[in-house]
């Protein structure tokens, strides 16, 4: 999963780094640009879902109103956020639906409220959250033991600690700097693939 940051690309669009990162095997773009007014998130959602075709889901954070209108696959519920049984109530049963969670017992009520995957974090130290206490891949494997839905790392993540968390069990990863920051991130979103999928060129995180 690519979290985007469109001040982090540099002199290019956020829309041809996404498109890059696609290449380089993201499969789920969560939309997260909160300072932007809702008309000009509205634009860039749209123009996002162009983007991602059918290659990779587009998930909008927070805002269920712009990911309804851009068609978008999904929404993110960050851990303040509406509770997912509520905004479930808004949203047609196809849509996915995911939360940010800190503990195993969020992540558990998220699992009982019907989320799609929980977003665990942050595993290790963030630039993006620099106040976080890292909760480590221990965190990680308490919560794939414990919960019945897909869990995705997030925090610190780069090539040089990634595999940790597949060895954890975690069925996704989410990153932004490690994927916008480089020149390519075509490249740089491949060198976040588990270990079994770095050899196809089609392989996906």
């Amino acid at each position: 999963m690519l979290v985007t940051d469109r001040k982090r690309c540099a002199r290019r669009s956020l829309a041809e780094c996404v498109a890059d990162a696609i290449e380089g095997g993201v499969n789920v773009v969560q939309l997260r640009e909160k300072d932007l007014p809702a008309g000009e998130l509205l634009q860039l959602a749209r123009q996002l879902r162009g983007v991602c075709g059918t290659r990779a889901l587009l998930i909008v954070n927070d805002r269920l109103d712009v990911a309804l209108l851009s068609g978008a696959d999904g929404v993110h519920l960050g851990s303040k956020a509406l509770p997912v049984a509520a905004a479930r109530q808004f949203l047609p049963p196809s849509m996915r639906v995911g939360r940010s969670v800190h503990s195993v017992n969020e992540a558990r009520q998220a699992d009982l409220d019907g989320a799609d995957y929980v977003l665990a974090g942050t595993i290790f130290p963030s630039a993006s959250h620099a106040d976080a206490i890292p909760a480590g891949t221990s965190f990680l494997r308490d919560l794939t033991a414990r919960v019945g839905i897909p869990v995705v790392a997030i925090g610190g993540i780069n090539p040089g600690n990634v595999a940790h968390c597949w060895e954890a069990g975690v069925e996704g990863i989410a990153a932004i700097s490690s994927i916008l920051d480089p020149e390519d991130p075509r490249e740089a979103a491949s060198r976040l693939l588990p270990p079994a999928e770095e050899e196809p060129a089609c392989a996906s995180s």
